[in-house]
């Protein structure tokens, strides 16, 4: 895969089952499942606050729920230190005021400046105030001692007793008379499905992407905002594009790749504003060609194409990264950016802080009661539609993580646990172990890589022209009313994955849906169609959200508002 096209492209499709004479190949087969799902244990617990998720800002969220006298519950995928995005984040920002160069107003204004006006201030000077607190805490727990992080997460949570329930993936949020009441899923140890009453959920669960190859988000798969949106919450910020790229010495491999980061010690930054990892190499590969040598100034920022994306004034140059932490001295090549550069390396992602659930107040609420989200679950838009800050989304993290499990502490006071009868209950386990009883259906990792090869192209996903788009989405709607329902598995592993390739089926929907709208390119939306920046009618979030009849619905929210 290069910057020009997809993980398989659409001439995967012949491989996939689609090529003459092989028409069935690949697509549906018997089931043989390996274990019986009408033997698989069901285990209820009831808590307070059930925070899902245990990155930075899933245990920050726990704490400080915790600390505002709420009963709390961790429910991870992983593990607490090694779940998502946050292992392989080393760079943590924290504004110091005694030491910063420009006062806190005005690093707001130069972020949004950057961001061309997509940010939320509100979340951008939250993010700012609470930075330094959050990483002298940090610093308390020993996360700036060692370069893994399970230790210094566990410290906090082992000093409250706060218990964990590693390795469940929870598939289904519960509401019931308009509030949150729960969630439930099931271990990948040994199939017990869970059901998990509370009275308040944080949600926890970072971002996604379509599994590409070559970067950690290749775990993730929207799985907190798929849940939140089936039940009615708002969705935001899918048709901005995360421009991460990864190289082609070893294309497939998240350590390879990352290596670097992974090995070395967290840091921490200081005020840098910039407009990084937008769609300029994409823009150049699509009108040039993908490189097929190494380039001389790896990630240079001053590479402005006459016709392509657009960089706000005081942002066309920019000094190369610095070389601490990168390998020797005076190599300035992040992690993964060296070598031949390999497109499409976190496709499927937006901009960190960008999506997610669309807050109701900075407490990070969504319009479903009781329900919050921090950090990549969270479209706050602390920093919009480019990243302008080197550190900003792991603090970010952090201290939205802390400020909406406080939120979620001081909401259920005075609240009960809403009841999920044994009819609601067996009606949710049935969902969750579809899959396993399917008599006939389609691979997870087929439809996974039939999807890759629909999203991932550079002229789908990042260079954008709405009969293209169109196009994709034809094929989108076909998987998800026809292939998502039909999804076997004939284990917890590819139970998991049924879970995970339907979650991203309807990711796909999103940013499709959310990229036709906005007919206008600004920061990391790029249109063939629409190359310009159209202030008068796109000075707007574009919000998702479940209609009444089922369909996906869209519509603007106004910048510098609350939705309505």
């Amino acid at each position: 895969m290069t910057l020009a096209g997809g993980a398989i492209g659409f001439a995967g499709l012949t491989a996939a089952g689609f090529g003459p004479g092989n028409a069935f190949a690949g697509s549906t087969t018997a089931n043989l499942p390996e274990i019986n799902p009408d033997k698989l244990s069901a285990k209820t617990i009831e808590t307070e606050v059930l925070v899902v998720g245990s990155g930075i800002a899933g245990v920050f969220a726990a704490v400080k729920a915790h600390d505002a006298g709420a009963k709390v519950l961790i429910v991870s995928k992983g593990r607490p230190g090694a779940s998502g995005l946050t292992p392989f984040a080393r760079g943590i920002f924290a504004y110091d005021p005694s030491t910063a160069k420009m006062s806190i107003d005005e690093y707001v204004a130069s972020v949004s400046h950057s961001a061309l006006g997509t940010n939320n201030p509100i979340f951008t000077r939250q993010m700012a105030k609470h930075s330094l607190e959050r990483v002298k805490e940090l610093k308390s727990w020993g996360f700036f001692d060692s370069n893994l992080f399970a230790e210094s997460f566990e410290k906090p949570i082992s000093e409250r007793n706060i218990p964990v329930i590693e390795r469940v993936m929870l598939t289904q949020l519960v509401k019931e008379k308009g509030k949150i009441a729960g969630a439930a899923g099931f271990s990948f140890e040994d199939g017990t499905v869970y059901f998990l009453k509370a009275k308040s959920v944080v949600l926890c669960t970072g971002a996604g992407g379509f599994k590409p190859s070559g970067f950690p988000v290749c775990e993730l798969t929207h799985d907190g905002s798929i849940m939140a949106y089936r039940i009615g919450a708002k969705i935001t910020g899918k048709e901005w594009n995360d421009g991460h790229i990864g190289n082609m010495d070893r294309p497939a491999s998240v350590y390879d790749q990352w290596k670097r980061e992974i090995e070395r010690k967290p840091t921490v930054n200081k005020v840098d504003i910039r407009h990084d990892l937008g769609v300029g190499q994409n823009y150049l590969a699509y009108t040039k060609g993908p490189q097929h040598e190494k380039p001389s100034r790896p990630m240079a920022k001053d590479a402005i194409t006459e016709g392509g994306p657009y960089r706000p004034s005081g942002f066309e140059k920019f000094a190369p990264p610095p070389s601490e932490g990168y390998g020797k001295k005076g190599d300035h090549t992040p992690p993964g950016m060296g070598g031949i550069p390999s497109g499409g390396a976190s496709a499927g992602m937006s901009i960190h802080k960008s999506e997610g659930l669309v807050p109701y107040n900075e407490k990070g609420a969504s319009n479903i009661l009781g329900l919050y989200a921090a950090g990549d679950a969270l479209g706050s838009h602390m920093s919009g539609g480019i990243y302008t800050q080197m550190g900003s989304s792991l603090v970010g993290s952090a201290v939205q993580g802390g400020i909406s499990g406080a939120a979620a502490a001081a909401y259920i006071k005075g609240k009960t646990i809403a009841a999920i009868s044994d009819v609601q209950q067996r009606q949710i386990r049935k969902k969750i172990l579809a899959p396993l009883n399917r008599k006939r259906g389609y691979s997870p990792a087929w439809v996974t890589q039939t999807l890759q090869g629909i999203m991932i192209p550079n002229f789908v996903l990042y260079i954008k022209k709405e009969s293209i788009m169109n196009a994709a989405l034809a094929y989108v709607e076909e998987l998800r009313d026809h292939h998502a329902p039909m999804l076997r598995a004939a284990d917890l592993h590819e139970l998991r994955l049924a879970h995970e390739t339907a979650n991203m089926i309807i990711n796909a929907e999103m940013k499709l849906r959310s990229s036709i709208m906005r007919k206008e390119s600004r920061c990391s939306h790029f249109r063939l169609d629409y190359p310009t920046m159209d202030t008068k009618n796109w000075n707007a979030w574009i919000n998702i959200y479940k209609g009444s009849d089922g369909s996906m619905k869209l519509e603007k929210q106004p910048f510098n508002s609350w939705p309505a």
